[in-house]
């Protein structure tokens, strides 16, 4: 079964959705960024299209005054976000709950002037696009007072309720997937791993920072 989950996951990951995309030469710069295992979308904090501090404030976070530049979003299952601070705290109790079907959390963390590496890959799209990215991410944010906050792993992160069932199926980076295509990016069709979202962003470069 894990083979075939692997073949599967490899096979719909190198399936293409929006593959005639190409970076736009003028717009805005967000990046994909890694752990190896989860991915999330990070975005400038401010711009023409979008305040982030309005949905995501810094008062919420634990170092609330830094200057940050920019706001890191994903989404993933909660009792995995909020019970696993370490990989060693992963438990195959833990595995199984969420493939079996959990509950959705954002989880969003704040940065200043992230550099741009192997595990932080820039993506440069046209404002339209921007916009419709922002679209996408904000049909997940629940009112203010429909939302519980969680404290996160660091003092400059922090969790919120959102909506939608984490599954084998709908996975944390299916779901960075799903939102890159809405916005018309191109990604792959079914990317249960990291791997298979991080194929389709080129790798960092000096002489090709884009």
């Amino acid at each position: 079964m894990v083979t075939a989950f692997l073949i599967a996951a490899w096979i719909g990951s190198a399936m293409p959705r929006n593959g005639d995309w190409r970076q736009a030469d003028t717009g805005v710069d967000i990046m994909i960024e890694t752990n190896g295992v989860h991915t999330a979308i990070v975005m400038p904090l401010v711009t023409r299209q979008k305040d982030w501090s309005t949905d995501f404030p810094s008062s919420d976070l634990v170092s609330p005054y830094r200057p940050y530049t920019h706001v890191s979003v994903s989404w993933g299952e909660r009792e995995v976000f909020l019970n696993t601070p370490t990989w060693a705290d992963i438990t195959p109790g833990t595995i199984i709950g969420a493939l079996s079907g959990g509950n959705g959390l954002l989880h969003v963390a704040h940065y200043v002037r992230p550099a741009p590496g192997d595990a932080l890959r820039t993506l440069r799209i046209s404002e339209t696009e921007y916009a419709r990215l922002v679209a996408a991410i904000e049909r997940n944010v629940l009112p203010a007072a429909e939302r519980v906050i969680y404290s996160g792993y660091f003092a400059n992160d922090v969790f919120y309720d959102a909506p939608g069932s984490y599954h084998l199926g709908n996975t944390c980076n299916q779901w960075t997937s799903e939102t890159l295509a809405k916005a018309g990016i191109r990604t792959g069709r079914w990317t249960p791993l990291a791997g298979g979202v991080m194929r389709w962003v080129p790798e960092q470069t000096l002489d090709n920072p884009q």
